[in-house]
């Protein structure tokens, strides 16, 4: 009788490999995983003497007036995932001449969030006129950095008569080339991804994006990549930025060119984020605007060489508020002799 041949059962591998890689996803995860940092941490570490918090729009927000509080107000809007401290070495540069104002906008640095739960360019220009009405500033100057920019040039064109004078720093204003958004706004904006995505640790991020702002790669020091990291986890700011990201239209970049504000256009020459041929293009667009090129800083020049950025604002804007322009006269579009009337002041929004 022929014998049965025994057949060998191979085990089943494939249950142990998928638990393996599931175990190994869940530590990723776990130690990917940063809940935000408590609010009273924070403002305990990154405020000074001169920090206050000021009620606006029902916001709490973190603000500095600095300086000679007798000369002319300088209010610096910072820009995208930045903070206040980034004006530091301006307020040490320029504080006996001007007084200083910087505020964290809602959703950054220690302000959090806001209840009007908006973060576009528009909803920041309305935050900025009840933040100045608050403090009773008329007319200032006003310096903006990157989207702080984009706040800026918004604002003095929709109330010229409260702006004095403007610095646009590596400003944010022009389409990116093709108009597509930055692969981090695109993905931020996928259903899944973006939400689960702000819960990741910042810390590996946020050196990334610093090694990219800076020309010199020495200014990417561990304090600094840390309070960039930490700040993006006070509570509701990451919430913002995703908001942000999905919620922000393009800009009206021919706004730009009916500005008729006194306008000063900072840049540095290695700036990775936005190029430096925007500069020459709001030097084009915006009539008697000057332009200051720095060769060997990046996109945040006033942090990487606050000494010589801050010689170029002082030339540029006077000690004292001047006197407030006339309104230009404009001819009546049915008068057949040429009569002259005054222009309307626009109204306040």
């Amino acid at each position: 009788m022929a014998r049965r041949r025994r057949v060998e059962i191979t085990p089943r591998r494939w249950p142990l490999a998928m638990l393996f890689s599931l175990a190994v996803l869940g530590g990723v995860i776990l130690w990917a995983y940063a809940p935000s940092l408590p609010a009273d941490q924070l403002v305990k570490r990154y405020t000074n003497a001169r920090s206050t918090f000021i009620d606006i729009g029902g916001a709490r927000a973190h603000v500095r007036d600095e300086g000679n509080p007798d000369a002319l107000p300088i209010v610096m809007i910072h820009g995208s995932m930045g903070s206040l401290q980034m004006w530091e070495g301006w307020v040490g540069e320029l504080k006996d001449r001007a007084r200083l104002i910087s505020v964290d906008l809602p959703g950054h640095g220690l302000t959090g969030a806001w209840p009007r739960d908006e973060y576009t360019v528009e909803a920041y220009t309305d935050f900025l006129e009840v933040l100045v009405d608050n403090l009773h500033l008329d007319r200032f100057a006003l310096v903006g950095h990157s989207m702080g920019g984009a706040v800026a040039w918004s604002f003095a064109a929709t109330r010229p008569n409260r702006v004095s004078h403007m610095v646009l720093v590596d400003s944010a204003g022009y389409p990116r080339d093709g108009g597509q958004a930055p692969l981090s706004v695109q993905l931020a904006r996928l259903p899944v991804v973006g939400d689960v995505g702000i819960w990741f640790k910042p810390e590996i991020l946020a050196r990334r994006s610093l090694l990219e702002v800076y020309g010199d790669p020495n200014m990417v020091t561990p304090e600094r990549v840390k309070r960039y990291a930490e700040l993006q986890r006070f509570p509701g700011n990451r919430e913002a930025t995703l908001e942000r990201a999905r919620t922000q239209e393009p800009l009206d970049s021919t706004t730009i060119k009916r500005l008729g504000v006194p306008t000063l256009i900072l840049w540095g020459a290695k700036d990775r984020w936005v190029a430096a041929a925007d500069g020459f293009r709001f030097h084009n667009d915006i009539k008697g605007s000057k332009l200051a090129v720095f060769e060997k800083l990046g996109h945040n020049p006033m942090e990487e060489d606050p000494k010589a950025t801050a010689a170029a604002v002082a030339a540029f804007l006077p000690e004292t508020l001047p006197p407030l322009p006339p309104p230009a006269a404009v001819v009546a579009p049915d008068s057949g002799d040429q009569t002259v009337t005054p222009s309307v002041e626009p109204e306040r929004d």
